[in-house]
């Protein structure tokens, strides 16, 4: 379907800035829905630790991809890239515009320009790098990426073992760097596309975080957490908010080292956040603080030269 004359509005910036509010203002101004590409949001059995929009957001105004499959289901950004290009479809049958909301850089960019393309990687590869993984940890597996491809390694989820072994894999099988085949073949889709940041002060941005844990961890946590100790060992789980908690049940760590660690980590994720988002000019950015009204003239601004 032709969709030139449609627009996609993609909202985007660190976690705890506030895009899910800035997503719900545009989508109530156009009158339109939001596609979340948050890939923590997906998961039905992850709510508090991965900040999902409440019964009251989620009402004033339509979201999709929001805690629509389960922890234990497959779920790929291939799998994302088809399913949210055929929602958009969908919606653009019936309005001229959509709103993405994003905490995952990948998702996003999967829906905007395409995945890449890599190359096969050889079983005696992947071996060698599983063993490793099992052997001395994530840690060594992520030395190598820093010495293979420090570009990647600088942007990549660190405590995310299976994109850090894809990412390791790739560069030990072809021999240049997986952040080389990040470059090649962008698609062009068939509606127009809007990239709205939000960006703050790091101080600022680091005081959020901190508040949303502590707020988190008020909300319960704890028990959605110890409710999800038998599945600990799946992918999903292995992110920040709840790897923490399992440590703290396992008696490894105390609480107050737990939620310190939690705040730290999703500082971390926040800066690799932003240094994805930094390499893409088709941004642009605007003060957390910014008004409604100004953020809606600037993407109407920019909509009318399409």
């Amino acid at each position: 379907m032709d969709n030139t004359n449609k627009t996609l509005i993609v909202v985007v910036g660190p976690t705890a800035i506030g895009k899910t509010a800035l997503g719900i203002k545009l989508a109530q101004h156009f009158n339109t829905e939001i596609i979340s590409a948050d890939s923590r949001q997906f998961f039905k059995e992850m709510c508090i630790g991965t900040a999902v929009p409440d019964p009251d957001e989620l009402a004033a105004a339509k979201h999709h991809f929001i805690q629509h499959i389960s922890i234990e289901q497959k779920y790929s950004v291939g799998d994302f890239e088809k399913e949210a290009l055929k929602k958009l479809d969908e919606l653009f049958k019936t309005e001229d515009t959509a709103i993405m909301v994003g905490g995952s850089g990948l998702y996003v960019d999967a829906v905007c320009y395409g995945l890449d393309k890599f190359p096969e990687v050889d079983s005696e590869t992947k071996k060698f790098v599983a063993q490793l993984y099992q052997e001395k940890g994530l840690e060594a597996v992520a030395e190598i990426l820093k010495e293979k491809d420090p570009e990647h390694y600088n942007i990549i989820e660190l405590q995310n073992p299976h994109r850090v072994l894809r990412a390791v894999e790739v560069c030990l099988a072809s021999g240049k760097p997986y952040s080389s085949f990040l470059k090649d073949g962008k698609v062009t889709r068939p509606f127009n596309i809007i990239k709205i940041g939000l960006k703050a002060d790091r101080k600022i941005i680091y005081n959020r975080i901190n508040q949303r844990v502590d707020i988190m961890i008020k909300n319960g946590l704890l028990d959605e957490a110890k409710n999800l100790i038998p599945y600990k060992h799946l992918n999903a789980l292995n992110t920040v908010g709840y790897k923490e908690l399992f440590q703290y049940f396992e008696g490894s760590i105390d609480l107050d080292t737990a939620i310190a660690e939690i705040k730290k980590n999703t500082r971390r994720f926040a800066k690799r956040q932003l240094t994805w988002y930094r390499k893409d000019d088709a941004i642009h950015w605007f003060d957390y603080t910014t008004t409604i009204e100004k953020i809606v003239a600037q993407i109407e601004s920019l909509n009318f030269h399409k």
